[in-house]
């Protein structure tokens, strides 16, 4: 299997003040959280969003340990539909420390390019604030979607690190 080396970035927001948002939802898009979120629910997002950008950390969890970490007090999961099909969805982790980390986030390839993006995000950031985090963090990488860093970057979000690491892709 061929490797890559893959750049990381961490962002970062620390204020409110920081969102540039993008409030107008676009027509039919509806974001609500899941309560009490199944694994099975949420493998299905994760491989329907993750899929072509290579994510598999979770795919090594089991059920178990899957369904404990979503019932944790300080993990959220809410689903971007549009006209009640899945459209993408993002994961939120309040620390100890008062951090809000998005631990995922993303769109359903057929959804990207229709200004879903931005929309998701500030409702991403919104939530993050109503936990009241302190700040809130995410990474992504160069496997990511082409236009990833730049919507997280509109939206108010700092770089603040990055690294390299090899990945093998399939």
């Amino acid at each position: 299997m061929p490797t890559t080396i893959v750049t990381r970035t961490y962002l970062r927001m620390t204020s409110p003040d920081s969102l540039r948002p993008r409030r107008d939802p676009p027509l039919g898009a509806r974001v609500e959280r899941i309560p009490r979120c199944s694994p099975a629910r949420y493998r299905e997002l994760y491989r329907d969003v993750g899929g072509p950008w290579h994510w598999h950390d979770r795919d090594a969890w089991s059920d178990e340990r899957l369904a404990e970490h979503l019932e944790q007090d300080g993990v959220s999961v809410h689903v971007l539909t549009v006209d009640g099909v899945n459209a993408g969805y993002f994961e939120l982790q309040r620390h100890d420390d008062g951090d809000v980390e998005l631990v995922y986030f993303g769109l359903v390839e057929r959804f990207i390019g229709r200004g879903l993006g931005g929309y998701l995000l500030t409702r991403a950031v919104d939530e993050a604030w109503r936990l009241g985090a302190s700040t809130i963090w995410l990474h992504t990488c160069t496997l990511d979607h082409p236009a990833a860093l730049a919507n997280y970057r509109a939206r108010g979000f700092e770089p603040y690190r990055s690294e390299e690491y090899e990945a093998t892709l399939p």
